[in-house]
């Protein structure tokens, strides 16, 4: 019972990072219509961020997450600007070439300024914590709860403020929000930056459990985009439970299962979910 708790623990810590990361890509997508692929990379550039606040400038540990969060914001405002917005009337192939140079750019600059060697940071604290007789690091629990808390007030902030609403106007009818006096353009660049602090954010918070190294962002956004189709293209809840329910599922076949095979797995699952439900569980049909 111990171990499968403990498993379980695991599974909820690795799916607070994946629905972080899948969120912001759902909300890239929802607005800009366009896969940012190299959005995994955006998560690696936070997690160098945070490290050298917190290592190389000393920064407190919350302190590093918040730098690294709004840097981030404001280079995904940058990258919106400068790399995206160009190619919106473009095929959408342009978009994703220009992603994947982006992630070689970026992934290169990293190996070539910082090196290929792993890196880790510490947390702010490094307790260890007994929970119904499992032992737990007290990081993991920050994971969780800063995961679920931040999703929470994204949520409040799209559904409850002006700002939010006219994201979610541009979303669902860019042209009708256009005649209400939205600009679009402004609400592309400021969705592009939340949705890059939201990687940052992920980053930073397992930062003190797991490795840093410049292509540390490979899984995590194949994970991402598998995560935004089995929840639906675009729907919230669904990049929500979608990024749980694979950091569960990934954590118990690893353990209990195979190392080997998870992402094998993972996708099958997929290809069977789409086999079903072509718009995944909460996709709304075109």
């Amino acid at each position: 019972m111990g171990i499968l708790l403990q498993t379980l623990i695991n599974g909820i810590m690795l799916g607070s990072v994946y629905a972080m990361v899948a969120l912001g890509l759902t909300l890239i997508y929802g607005i800009l219509n366009v896969p940012n692929f190299a959005h995994g990379t955006l998560y690696m550039i936070g997690a160098y961020i945070a490290y050298f606040a917190i290592v190389s400038f000393g920064a407190p540990y919350w302190l590093g997450l918040i730098i690294s969060m709004i840097l981030l914001f404001v280079i995904g405002i940058l990258l919106e600007r400068i790399v995206f917005r160009p190619f919106y009337d473009k095929p959408l192939i342009n978009s994703f070439i220009v992603a994947v140079g982006l992630i070689l750019v970026l992934e290169n600059t990293a190996l070539s300024l910082w090196g290929p060697e792993f890196r880790q940071f510490a947390g702010p604290s490094d307790k260890v914590i007994e929970v119904m007789g499992v032992m737990i690091t007290a990081q993991r629990l920050i994971v969780i709860i800063t995961a679920a808390v931040l999703i929470w007030l994204v949520h409040l902030f799209i559904k409850k403020t002006r700002l939010g609403a006219a994201i979610e106007a541009t979303s669902q009818n860019p042209d009708g929000a256009l005649l209400m006096g939205i600009n679009i353009s402004q609400m592309r660049g400021i969705t592009f930056g939340i949705g890059t602090a939201l990687a940052a954010v992920a980053a930073a918070l397992v930062g003190p459990i797991l490795l840093i190294y410049p292509a540390m962002g490979h899984t995590v956004i194949g994970m991402a985009f598998v995560i935004i189709i089995i929840g639906g293209m675009g729907s919230f809840f669904g990049a929500v439970l979608g990024g749980y329910l694979i950091g569960i599922l990934e954590t118990f076949v690893t353990s209990y299962i195979t190392n080997f095979f998870t992402e094998a797995i993972i996708f099958g699952l997929l290809v069977l979910l789409l086999a079903v439900r072509p718009t995944g569980l909460f996709g709304k049909p075109h």
